[in-house]
C-alpha cells in the first residue's frame, strides 16, 4: 500500500501526497511513443483509424479517477508495452463515526416505448435489462443506422431516444435529428462515458439537453428516464 510524502511528490510529477491502494495493469504490446503519452487522456485523441475508436475511454478512465481523488502513473516505451498505476486514496474506516446512508427513493417505472442506442454491447444489453424491469418497451440499437431503421419500420409511438453521444457512424445529435424528424414529439436523453461539458466543448452536445454519464446506477438512470416522459407527458396536455 503505497504511501507519498511531500518530498517524494516534489520530486515525482503528478503525484499526491497520502496513503493509496495501488491497481496496476501491464502488457506487452507496441508501446506507445512520447508524443502519444503527452495526450493519452485527452478527450477524443485516438490513434485508431477514423470510425474504429472514440478516444474517450481512457479519459473516461482518468476523469473516473480524478473524481475519486485519485491518480494515474503511466510508463510505456515503443516495442516495450505499457504499465498503468492507478492510485486511489485508502479509506480508513472509521468504526466511532455511526453514518447514516440516506436512502433512495426508488423511480417509478412505465410503460412507454423507449429507443435505445448504444455501440457498446454489454451496455446496451445492461441498460434495456434496467429499462424493461421497470416495464418499459424497449427498442434497441447497437449502431445509428439500425436505430433509424427500426424507428421508421415501427407502428407505434416512441416516446423516448435514449443515445449514446458519441458513435463510429454519427454523434447522437445527428441522430436525434434523424429520429424527430420520424417522432417530432419524442423526448431526447443523452448518455456518455464522459462529462457534459467535454462532450459539448466538442460541438457534440447541445446546451440544455438531458444527459446522463456513465456509469449510472439503475435507481439514476430510471429516475431520469422517468423525469423526462412525464415532463413530455405534461407538455402534451397543456
Amino acid at each position: 500500500m503505497p504511501e507519498f510524502d511531500e518530498e517524494y511528490c516534489n520530486e515525482h510529477a503528478g503525484f499526491i501526497p497520502g496513503d493509496f491502494v495501488l491497481l496496476a495493469v501491464s502488457d506487452n504490446g507496441s508501446g506507445m511513443d512520447k508524443e502519444t503519452l503527452d495526450n493519452l487522456f485527452e478527450p477524443f485523441f485516438t490513434t485508431k483509424e477514423v470510425g474504429k475508436g472514440t478516444g474517450l475511454g481512457l479519459a473516461t478512465i482518468y476523469g473516473i479517477v480524478k473524481q475519486n481523488n485519485g491518480f494515474i502513473n503511466v510508463h510505456s516505451e515503443p516495442g516495450l508495452g505499457s504499465t498503468f498505476k492507478i492510485y486511489l486514496p485508502r479509506l480508513v474506516d472509521d468504526k466511532k463515526t455511526d453514518k447514516a446512508v440516506p436512502e433512495k427513493k426508488v423511480a417509478t417505472g412505465g410503460t412507454e416505448t423507449i429507443l435505445l442506442v448504444e455501440d457498446e454491447p454489454t451496455i446496451l444489453r445492461m441498460t434495456r435489462m434496467m429499462l424493461e424491469r421497470k416495464g418499459y418497451s424497449v427498442i434497441s440499437a447497437a449502431t445509428p443506422a439500425e436505430a433509424v431503421e427500426k424507428a421508421k419500420n415501427h407502428s407505434g409511438a416512441i416516446d423516448l431516444l435514449m443515445s449514446d453521444v458519441v458513435m463510429p457512424e454519427m454523434n447522437g445529435r445527428d441522430l436525434a435529428g434523424q429520429i424527430t424528424a420520424l417522432y417530432p414529439d419524442i423526448g431526447l436523453l443523452f448518455m456518455s462515458g464522459y462529462t457534459a461539458d467535454v462532450i459539448a466543448h466538442q460541438g457534440v452536445l447541445d446546451d440544455g439537453v438531458a444527459f446522463i454519464q456513465k456509469p449510472f446506477s439503475m435507481a439514476d438512470m430510471t429516475a431520469k428516464v422517468r423525469e423526462l416522459l412525464d415532463m413530455a407527458s405534461d407538455t402534451a396536455q397543456q
